[in-house]
């Protein structure tokens, strides 16, 4: 907690439903205070059935179901120039691994191809299924057993304060910190096949000063480790140890009708793994951003960035089966920085009965990276790391009616497209356009709000992908 409770306490309940996989969800919260002490105790619950899948032979998708629960406790000293407090949360989970097939287990790579034993040498010459859609019953005594399952335990302990005041010139110093113990361990017919784990530390700090020359801003340390290690049949990834250091610093200003904003950060990636090259990226980001307020309620924005980001021990040095994903993985560790050259516009409506915005956005990559099909065989692919230069355009929205004090309703979209530059055609794995209306309502303590969404069909699609279908 940031702020002792008013009247002594406070708390919060919410529950969800969905229809399309019988989610029920709940959260409930509750906060109180003696003295400069505030304590919070919260706990959150979500469980969902195989996802509806209308068409399929099955009327559900096996696997797809999940089991989360969430538990935290915190405590803060908070006095008249801040506060230090600490939280510690246990996450744990269960859930399918829809698609899952044990037979791809002794499937490799010879050069670009997929061999997956008993015969089954697959090249290029082969139909990879772009548009067969009876692969996924060609099998159907492996539908015989369970769909295999993960089950998840998460420990995480965070350290969050704020002094004000602490020097001349400085409006306040924040300070985040936390330590993250991961595991996960993949069953099959019960039994463990692979366990991952992923323990690591991250730090933040940050100085706010007070206003010069007309400018208002932060600097910034901030510090990450992580050492990721798989062992058992589905160890794709050697263990690995993550570091990165980063300084920024944002600025504003404010000038008639126009709010104008900077950014700049510099990374210092460090990434090795177990009989594999150490690789050493510093990524670097710069930004800026212009808001006119030509208008009472209404405001016109452009913003323009160059970042960069360092590819991950994944993509680095990823070489095995990975049957979560239905994938073999090969990472490349002279993989490099990737850059984005981007430029947004957005109109927005914060007055008035109707409020929104709506936002138009183009990314140009140089070195984009990501998981390039070089080989499929039935439901399986083989992926490798790579780069390669692309576009992302988009747009996205939401609109907001106050019908009357206490109901209003909003309706909401987006859609994106991304392309390798040339004649490379689709990026893999683009999200299809979506769609939605919500309808909330409000009464003192209480609200809620049912919603609707439509997911289109995506056509445009990567080699060895397939057009996905309606979803509600």
């Amino acid at each position: 907690p940031t702020r002792i409770p008013a009247n002594g306490g406070e708390g919060v309940a919410e529950y969800r439903r969905g229809s399309v996989d019988d989610e029920e969800a709940g959260v409930v919260g509750l906060t109180v205070g003696a003295g400069n002490f505030a304590f919070r105790v919260e706990a959150a619950a979500r469980k969902s059935d195989d996802y509806k899948v209308p068409g399929w032979d099955e009327p559900r998708l096996d696997g797809s179901y999940n089991e989360t629960s969430t538990a935290t406790l915190g405590a803060s000293w908070i006095g008249s120039r801040g506060y230090l407090g600490a939280a510690y949360t246990e996450q744990t989970s269960r859930y399918g691994l829809a698609g899952h097939s044990h037979e791809y287990e002794g499937c490799h790579p010879h050069g670009d191809h997929l061999h997956c034993g008993g015969g089954h040498d697959h090249g290029h010459d082969d139909d990879h299924g772009h548009g067969d859609d009876d692969h996924g019953h060609e099998h159907e005594g492996d539908h015989d057993h369970a769909a295999p399952e993960v089950r998840l335990k998460s420990r995480r302990v965070d350290l969050r304060g704020e002094l004000r005041d602490p020097l001349p010139g400085i409006e306040n110093v924040r300070l985040r910190a936390g330590y993250t113990d991961y595991e996960h361990s993949e069953l099959e017919e019960g039994v463990v096949s692979t366990t991952f784990t992923n323990k690591g530390y991250d730090g933040r700090i940050e100085a706010q000063h007070r206003e010069i020359a007309g400018f208002k801003g932060v600097v910034g340390l901030q510090l990450s480790k992580s050492d990721f290690a798989a062992v058992g049949e589905e160890s794709f990834l050697a263990p690995s140890t993550t570091k990165n250091t980063g300084l920024f610093v944002m600025e504003e200003y404010e000038i008639g009708l126009w709010h104008l904003e900077g950014a700049l950060r510099q990374e210092w990636q460090e990434a090795s793994a177990i009989g594999l090259p150490d690789v050493e990226h510093k990524p670097f980001s710069i930004s800026g951003a212009a808001v006119w307020h030509f208008t009472p309620g209404w405001s016109g924005a452009v913003s323009l960035s160059r970042s960069q980001r360092a590819p991950s021990a994944q993509e680095l040095y990823a070489d095995g089966v990975h049957l979560a994903t239905n994938t073999y993985e090969i990472g490349d560790s002279s993989l490099d920085v990737e850059t984005a050259n981007s430029i947004e516009l957005t109109l927005r409506k914060t007055e008035g009965a109707l409020t929104g915005s709506v936002s138009a956005y183009h990314y140009i990559y140089d070195d984009y990276i990501f998981a390039r099909t070089l080989d499929q065989y039935e439901d399986f692919r083989l992926i490798r790391y790579s780069q390669a230069d692309a576009t992302f355009t988009g747009i996205e929205g939401e609109l907001t009616q106050q019908f009357t004090p206490w109901l209003s309703g909003t309706v909401f979209g987006d859609y994106v497209q991304g392309e390798l530059k040339g004649d490379g055609g689709n990026l893999p794995r683009i999200p299809a356009a979506r769609a939605g209306v919500r309808l909330a309502a409000f009464q003192g303590p209480w609200s809620g709000d049912v919603e609707y969404s439509r997911t289109f069909k995506q056509t445009d699609i990567a080699a060895f992908e397939k057009a996905s279908l309606d979803r509600l």
